[in-house]
């Protein structure tokens, strides 16, 4: 077994470990599930982040190439650390500014010369080792959370995740030869600090063990633009790695939750519970003042049926309670009154009372065009008057009148002469309230207003006795 591949199973050991513990920490944690309010923007979470790391770096990758690093030892491995600042956009996604500084050291073939980045040689004998100062190291990544949305879980307490980015490294190499000899690899101008863009790419997982903070378990290569980073220029780029572990605080209010590590499946869930038992309660409240509203009305219209004195009028309308039982009573509950009987004295008309009448028709005698009664007229009324005083007979006086003249006047002189008998009867005794006059006009003829003889039968006031 190779030294290098007893690193690795060192590291993924260490790394196995790290994780139980971590999740040991989460699920022991009292920190509750946040309630976020989904669909609402990032106001309500805290966004920010930052996060401080130490780890170990090696002059190696995944990827290989055929002037790397075959014989590892562990002893080699140099020791980073660094910081960095967050900037969570997404639930998944977020912006993270990263610094690095450390030391990376490393082993390469003794047959390896040492070179300048010209690629001229500054040295004689192989070169075996090599140790590269980081003095600084910046990027600006962007990070991709793996496990923010759990469809199992309320709360996401490990996030796995992946980074790429690119900034610029200052490095200083150092090449060890076979013979011990310490020889810096300088710039074409002398300078012994070379200033790169370099490439981070990474895994990891944070582990959540409280609220707002979280541990950070780490993997990056970082692709560095120079061909001398390990201290040889072997016609290759160069790269390195770093492992890490360190702890992410998130900045803000306390009150609020870190958007990383909130599970936006479970806030949507919870929303949906929390509207349901909003429903549920609102029906509930609703059906019981249902329930009591139904009763009362109940109880309202037995008590509008309630009828104490049983006259069939209910008390709230009676306005006459306590009547007997058996009195008849009207609609608002009071009694009837008594009705009283009237006895209609029954009228008979002889055949002598008409003779009156009819004599007094016949004899009746106006000026010509006027409403006063000719004197000769007088004895004939004078017996009408006395039949209606003596038998308290009623009479009606209908007068009438030919076509000639206007309908107007025709109508005013019937009403006048029918007036005009009516006040020589009350003068004469009669009671007034039981003589009725009217005038027709012309409007009722009973012979033809074309001959002097029809116009005369025309021109008439009729008596009926009732």
């Amino acid at each position: 077994m190779t030294t290098f591949t007893k690193f690795r199973k060192s590291l993924l050991m260490a790394s196995s470990a790290l994780a139980l513990t971590g999740t040991a920490f989460a699920q022991d944690s009292t920190h509750k599930v946040d309630r976020v309010t989904p669909f609402n923007g990032v106001r309500d979470y805290r966004t920010w982040s930052v996060g401080a790391w130490g780890g170990g770096s090696g002059a190696f990758g995944p990827f290989g190439g055929p002037y790397y690093f075959n014989n590892f030892d562990l002893k080699n491995t140099g020791l980073v650390y660094g910081a960095y600042v967050k900037k969570q956009i997404f639930h998944n996604f977020g912006l993270q500014a990263d610094f690095l500084r450390g030391q990376v050291k490393g082993t390469t073939k003794a047959s390896q010369a040492l070179t300048n980045i010209a690629g001229t040689p500054v040295a004689t004998g192989g070169i075996n080792e090599f140790t590269t100062d980081i003095d600084w190291a910046a990027s600006v990544s962007g990070v991709f959370s793996l496990g923010s949305i759990n469809w199992i879980n309320k709360q996401s307490y490990i996030i796995p995740y992946v980074s790429a980015g690119a900034g610029a490294i200052a490095f200083k190499p150092t090449a060890i030869a076979t013979d011990g000899t310490h020889t810096a690899v300088l710039n074409s101008d002398g300078s012994k600090t070379h200033r790169e863009l370099y490439i981070p790419v990474g895994v990891g997982a944070k582990f959540n063990v409280a609220r707002g903070v979280n541990i950070d378990l780490g993997y990056n290569v970082n692709f560095v633009n120079s061909k001398v980073f390990d201290g040889v220029n072997s016609g290759n780029k160069d790269k390195f790695s770093t492992a890490r572990l360190g702890v992410e605080f998130a900045l803000g209010s306390k009150k609020k939750p870190q958007l990383a590590v909130v599970n936006p499946a479970a806030q949507v869930a919870m929303d949906l519970w929390d509207r349901n038992a909003a429903l549920k309660s609102s029906l509930e409240a609703s059906d019981a003042q249902n329930k009591a509203a139904i009763a009362g009305l109940k109880q309202e219209i037995a008590d509008m049926k309630t009828d104490s004195d049983g006259d069939g009028v209910p008390d709230f309308l009676d306005k006459c309670p306590n009547t007997p039982a058996g009195t008849k009573v009207d609609g608002a509950g009071c009694p009837l009154p008594t009705p009283v009987q009237v006895v209609k004295e029954k009228i008979i008309v002889t055949e002598a009372d008409k003779k009156v009448v009819k004599d007094a028709i016949d004899n009746l005698e106006f000026d010509l065009g006027k409403a006063t009664i000719r004197p000769t007229s007088f004895a004939s009324l004078d017996k009408v008057a006395s039949l209606l005083v003596e038998k308290n007979f009623s009479l009606k006086l209908a007068g009438h009148t030919d076509n000639t003249g206007s309908a107007t006047t025709n109508m005013r002189l019937s009403k006048e002469r029918a007036e005009a008998i009516k006040a020589y009867l009350v003068s004469k005794g009669a009671n007034a309230s039981r003589i009725e006059a009217t005038g027709y006009g012309s409007m009722q003829p009973i012979a033809s207003n074309k001959t002097a003889a029809g116009r005369q039968q025309n021109r008439r006031v009729e008596f009926t006795l009732y």
